[in-house]
């Protein structure tokens, strides 16, 4: 397929970067594209092996471009509606991510995992079920760990656990994992997929090769996921901590059991693992699901289960300081991630939240307080939306501010022994930090700070 194709590669940060280095270390030449005229390129030609050609077409994108290539390497980051997508769609040449560009490359078992909230920590989780049994584990993806560089290394035995996204799903063509899984769907990125149906649509396309002979693993209590059983060709196993389902993944009064034809295995009880909160036991049984399906042994699964801890940034335990306890839930960028980490809290909380604006609604989020918030303390382009919907809902203990160090301290402030400070934004972290990982740091490390 690749084969004497001039490839094009629509980005030059980490994902356009690690897909340039993939294919010259696969013995291809390729093109960066990017906006900015200014662009380092000699950096980033000493990231690459020897011997590859690398070229570059820096500036504003012009349709005349994409006659020059063949196919084109799109990062998750540029939308698929983007002059420099379209170019390529309009011209019937192929259009592929990093996630598909790997998948090219890579040997071995594949489960995909995508979803609203709690892939990070079901990958997590999914990643060490694997490890305790098997050889050859890769957990990749949206995770942290780019599936290209680690796509040459795999084998014919390999497993690997992969974190996808919507964006990433965009760009599939050929992608078929043995097992998949759509955790949840809750509104998210609309301001990229346009509404709820295509949002649905581009989760549910991680099954969209797969067969009878595969799995998709989904929530029988998430109504949107549950219908994707009916759309789905591969076969569909369900979990739910709500139903007692006569097949699938399920909590038994307080046991995790797996219920597969006329067999009933329980696993584990939720006395015997260390993840706070409901939604971390809707992430337990999403992986028990995906691991046995994997061919992973029961005894494999119950112990990696029990010995799993939780994932940084997603309700972290920090420290405790002058009789306050610090949670990082940095990873709580939309409404519903955030209602997860209110849910989970059991001490009255001082909430941290606020942030880039992706025109999400915050009227769940603010109903879910329940009692529970002492204080909100808002930042960034949404505190004033988000306080105007608190207020809408009677609740009136706001503090505005303008940097994250101010929260932190007004915070420490409002907070008295026997409280909690919660960091869970509701919001992405763009224009404030890089990321939701710089966020969450830099909360640990003001937290440290207070404790001298």
């Amino acid at each position: 397929m690749l084969k004497g194709k001039k490839i094009l590669i629509a980005g030059a940060g980490i994902s356009g970067v690690g897909a340039a280095r993939l294919l010259g270390e696969a013995g291809f030449d390729a093109a960066i594209y990017d906006g900015n005229k200014e662009l380092d390129t000699e950096a980033i030609k000493k990231q690459m092996p020897d011997g590859m050609n690398l070229s570059f077409e820096l500036g504003e994108f012009q349709d005349a471009v994409a006659d020059e290539y063949d196919m084109l390497i799109l990062s998750p980051g540029i939308s698929i509606h983007k002059p420099v997508a379209k170019a390529f769609y309009d011209r019937n040449k192929p259009v592929w991510g990093e996630i598909e560009l790997a998948y090219y490359f890579a040997r071995g078992k594949i489960a995909a995992i995508t979803g609203t909230n709690g892939k990070t920590t079901t990958t997590a989780l999914v990643g060490n079920i694997l490890s305790a049994y098997y050889d050859s584990v890769y957990v990749v993806g949206n995770i942290g760990i780019p599936f290209t560089s680690v796509a040459l290394e795999t084998k014919e035995d390999s497993v690997i656990a992969a974190e996808i996204s919507s964006f990433q799903l965009e760009t599939t063509v050929d992608f078929k994992p043995a097992v998949s899984a759509v955790l949840n769907l809750t509104p998210d990125h609309l301001d990229r997929h346009g509404s709820m149906e295509v949002y649905g649509d581009t989760k549910l396309s991680i099954s969209k090769n797969q067969t009878k002979e595969d799995v998709i693993v989904l929530n029988y209590d998430d109504p949107i996921t549950r219908e994707m059983a009916d759309k789905t060709t591969a076969t569909p196993v369900m979990f739910s901590r709500k139903e007692m389902l006569a097949q699938g993944i399920v909590l038994d009064g307080n046991t995790f059991t797996i219920r597969d034809g006329d067999k009933e295995i329980p696993v584990c009880t939720t006395e015997e693992i260390n993840l706070l909160g409901g939604h971390n036991h809707e992430n337990i049984l999403a992986a028990i699901g995906i691991t046995y399906y994997m061919g992973v042994p029961v005894e494999s699964i119950r112990k990696a289960v029990m010995e799993f801890k939780a994932v940084e940034h997603r309700i972290e335990y920090v420290d405790t300081v002058d009789g306050v306890d610090y949670y990082n839930d940095s990873k709580g960028t939309n409404p519903d991630a955030a209602i997860k980490g209110i849910q989970a809290m059991v001490k009255p909380t001082i909430l941290l939240g606020g942030g880039y604006d992706k025109k999400a609604s915050y009227d769940e989020w603010i109903e879910s307080f329940d009692g529970k918030v002492k204080c909100l303390i808002l930042m960034g382009a949404t505190a004033e939306a988000i306080g105007e919907t608190a207020k809408a809902h009677g609740f009136e203990a706001i503090v505005y501010v303008d940097t994250f160090e101010e929260a932190m301290n007004v915070a420490r402030q409002k907070a008295s022994p026997g409280d909690a400070v919660l960091l869970s934004p509701a919001c992405a972290s763009w224009g404030m930090f890089k990321n939701y990982e710089v966020r969450g740091q830099v909360f640990k490390e003001i937290v440290r700070s207070f404790k001298g």
